[in-house]
């Protein structure tokens, strides 16, 4: 796999760079404002070192879920304002994603500059089964540019037009964002320094499985919290109340439990409340005794203290989920507490993007505390879970 150094070695002055980026970043629904700018700040390394270089950059990216046309509510226009202010420059947005504006603007690059391709998901191609419809859309993305850089590990794991179609279409490298990723992810699964402590959380254990049974036989400790850890506490005989529960998952971890042989770490106590509310008041019980009209919403403060055990003598972690509803003041020590002794850690510690990434932000913790904090939730996932990621694998033709 070729990286952004191999391109610099070889000279990218004049050169019309197009450059896939995940600056796919949380809006306040109201005002259309950035509320976490964490992945535009992740893309800065690879931009600048283009423009530096004299590259003339067309970056492409996605934001939410538009439904394959154009909508105002998706557009990248916050995100290009963001980003002209990091770089210290203006950055232009295409009023299309590759048609005509967007070759316009392209044409008038200058060495350094930047312009920003409107929501590739504004295409139906972009996301289309059919190869034909996203190679048209491919071909689009390579008539703008002489070369391609894939920095958007967010996206890897999806076979989208501007993800794996491009890549076959022009010269194509790896950005310093996917190869630090890719650094970290080969190093939690090849040989990772023990003792190997993960902590997982997020609200289902479906969401999570192939995940669990692709690191258990590799992992000294699984700390298992947020949502999923009730259906491991029903496997276990005990009532859960109306907290969240995945009945047709209960077998699979009694199963889990019974494989672990006492590697899998469950809560000892939960913050509970009878609604779904920051309103609603709380209390802390133990987990084996939830009552029947409460719901659990967050680990409790034993259970950080046994976690923080787990995690003190940990060589390499690996945390992704959050360990309770962290987006409300009551329920967010869980969080906190295990995020700062995954912080403490004093060999490798990741973060594994998604809902984790954002808790560290929203906590406002010390982002250089961690190791790594990835910007690929749903890719880190599927890469722990062994599985070819089609943005990667092109990368590596």
């Amino acid at each position: 796999m070729r990286s952004l150094d191999d391109l610099l070695a070889e000279g990218v002055s004049g050169r019309r760079v197009l450059l896939r980026a995940d600056l796919n970043v949380p809006l306040d629904k109201s005002t259309r404002e950035i509320t976490d700018d964490g992945r535009i700040r992740a893309s800065l390394p690879t931009l600048q070192a283009l423009r530096e270089a004299g590259a003339r950059v067309i970056v492409s990216a996605h934001l939410g879920r538009p439904k394959g046309t154009p909508d105002p509510q998706f557009s990248l226009a916050p995100v290009a304002a963001r980003l002209g202010e990091l770089l210290g420059v203006d950055v232009p947005l295409a009023a299309d994603t590759a048609g005509d504006d967007a070759r316009a603007k392209a044409a008038a690059l200058r060495d350094g500059d930047v312009l920003l391709l409107e929501n590739v998901r504004f295409e139906a191609a972009e996301t289309s089964k059919d190869d034909a419809e996203r190679g048209e859309l491919a071909d689009r993305f390579a008539a703008l540019a002489d070369v391609y850089v894939d920095d958007a590990f967010g996206a890897v794991h999806r076979k989208h037009a501007s993800v794996f179609d491009v890549a076959q279409r022009l010269p194509h490298y790896a950005g310093r964002l996917v190869a630090r990723e890719l650094e970290v992810l080969t190093r939690l699964t090849t040989d990772p320094e023990r003792p190997y402590v993960v902590v997982l959380g997020g609200s289902k254990v479906s969401d999570k499985l192939a995940v669990i049974e692709a690191l258990l036989p590799k992992v000294d400790r699984l700390l298992v919290g947020g949502g999923m850890c009730f259906t491991f506490l029903a496997a276990q005989g005990h009532g859960v109340g109306t907290s969240l529960l995945e009945a047709d998952q209960v077998d699979t971890c009694r199963r889990l439990l019974a494989e672990a042989g006492g590697r899998i770490v469950l809560p000892v106590d939960v913050v509970c409340s009878p609604q779904f509310s920051a309103d609603a008041g709380s209390t802390t019980v133990d987990a084996d005794a939830i009552p029947e009209d409460q719901m659990g919403l967050d680990v409790g403060p034993r259970t950080v203290e046994l976690f923080a055990g787990e995690l003190a003598g940990a060589r390499t972690v690996f945390w992704n989920g959050p360990m309770g509803v962290f987006e409300m003041a009551p329920f967010q020590a869980g969080t906190r507490g295990v995020a700062e002794a995954v912080a403490r850690v004093g060999g490798l510690s990741v973060v594994g993007g998604g809902d984790s990434a954002a808790a560290v932000r929203v906590l406002g913790l010390d982002e250089d505390s961690y190791g790594h904090i990835s910007t690929g939730g749903g890719a880190s996932l599927e890469y722990l879970e062994g599985r070819e990621l089609p943005g990667l694998a092109v990368l590596a033709d």
